[in-house]
């Protein structure tokens, strides 16, 4: 459990309007059906199925089939400003679809029904708000005088789905000029948004690493270059780029996650493979770290004879909101929720999010939306085999992004 802030007692939902209060048994169900049918990055085959037939049933203008498996739909408003705009604004709204490659152990009737794949970290949530934004806004297309395309996003997780979507054009004909979305997050309770200006989750690189040796006998070490030992100074070196070449108000992480080396005790292994994952906040040190890597890397190995095998690459740049959308989102969510935690600014995480891609592109906000209820056993963190999340937090974001629409809108003329 990772929760820390008080078990949402008393969230208010008569904020909430009672077209969408209404909704929340079709969310509900919309969901707990993604969440037995997961699917993996670009093979979300079903669920993109069931998201455009329910988009067919309801008569929204959609495509198909973007970047595999992404689908957007497209809803015009008809209210009565945009009678004289010849170019109305747009707006975006993305949600991600896919799951990913873990067993679930929740025992609940809607339990995952593909075996070793499991929606841990909300995403059937996030398809489920997208397709209950869309509905409501399809039906009262007179409430708002623009464009609203709404993005179901494959592969989040890996290998990522939104450059691929981006490239095929999503953001143009008509041209995007914000986006917004959320993340179901269960670090935050249910009742409060985490929204913040500027950097909200971190940029991620990855690096695998193969140091070469030359093995033999443990007890004839002098006749050997250790792959371990100099496998051991190197993670314990890459500490230092945080430690000592960063500056100490950038915060930054390395972690090797992966160390395999060795057959047997007493056999000195040849080689030591390692991965790990940089994340950082500051788009200032992109193309650092890559370079610290390999110089530690490469000194370590030359002090001990070794040599080395490296690859590196960077996977998300970092998700940066616009200020002016982040306080559009803030203020919308001010009048959404009421709790004693409410609002949460300093909601930052090393987590990464291809969102971020989006944000390089046009003007916008991702935000967290809590929806963790630990009186219901329901706060076990993302990507556990538990994971689960209190759904009523599903209408709370149908509100927030329909009146993130309306204000939008309203602001911009």
């Amino acid at each position: 459990m990772v929760s820390t802030f008080p078990n949402p007692s008393s969230v208010d939902l008569s904020r909430i309007r009672l077209s969408i209060r209404s909704l929340q048994p079709q969310l509900v169900e919309w969901r707990r059906r993604l969440h037995q049918q997961p699917e993996l990055g670009f093979q979300e085959k079903l669920t993109a199925e069931f998201v455009s037939q329910k988009l067919q049933e309801w008569g929204i203008e959609h495509q198909t089939g973007i970047a595999h498996t992404g689908i957007v739909a497209t809803i015009k408003g008809k209210g009565e400003v945009s009678e004289t705009i010849q170019n109305p604004k747009v707006l975006a709204i993305r949600a991600d679809m896919d799951a990913l490659p873990i067993q679930e152990l929740n025992e609940v009737p809607y339990k995952s029904q593909h075996d070793g794949v499991m929606h841990a970290c909300g995403h059937d949530g996030h398809t489920a708000i997208a397709l209950g934004t869309a509905y409501y806004l399809q039906q009262h297309r007179q409430d708002f005088s623009g464009i609203v395309k709404i993005i179901f996003q494959p592969a989040e997780e890996s290998p990522g789905g939104a450059k691929p979507m981006i490239e095929a054009g999503v953001l143009k004909n008509p041209d995007v000029e914000a986006i917004i979305g959320l993340h179901l997050w269960n670090n935050l309770p249910l009742g409060t948004v985490g929204v913040r200006p500027g950097a909200l989750m971190a940029a991620v690189e990855c690096f695998n690493c193969t140091i070469l040796g030359k093995g033999g006998h443990g007890a004839l070490p002098h006749q050997t270059v250790d792959s371990v030992v100099v496998a051991a100074q190197i993670v314990n070196a890459l500490q230092t780029i945080v430690a000592r070449n960063v500056n100490p108000i950038d915060s930054a992480v390395v972690t090797v996650g992966e160390l395999h080396a060795g057959t047997k005790r007493n056999v000195i292994a040849d080689t030591a493979r390692m991965s790990a994952t940089v994340r950082y906040f500051n788009p200032s040190l992109k193309g650092f770290f890559n370079q610290r890597v390999e110089q530690i890397i490469a000194g370590i190995c030359q002090s001990h004879g070794a040599n080395y095998d490296l690859e590196y690459w960077s996977l998300y740049p970092p998700v940066i909101n616009d200020i002016k959308i982040a306080e559009l989102v803030r203020s919308v969510a001010e009048e959404v929720v009421e709790t004693p935690v409410g609002i949460v600014p300093e909601c930052q995480t090393m987590a990464a999010e291809d969102m971020s891609f989006f944000l390089e592109e046009v003007p916008g906000c991702y935000f967290f939306l809590g929806s963790a209820n630990p009186a219901k056993d329901l706060a076990y963190p993302h990507h556990h085999p538990r994971f689960d999340f209190d759904e009523t937090a599903l209408a709370m974001g149908v509100e927030i992004f329909v009146r993130c629409v309306e204000k939008y809108f309203v602001s911009c003329h």
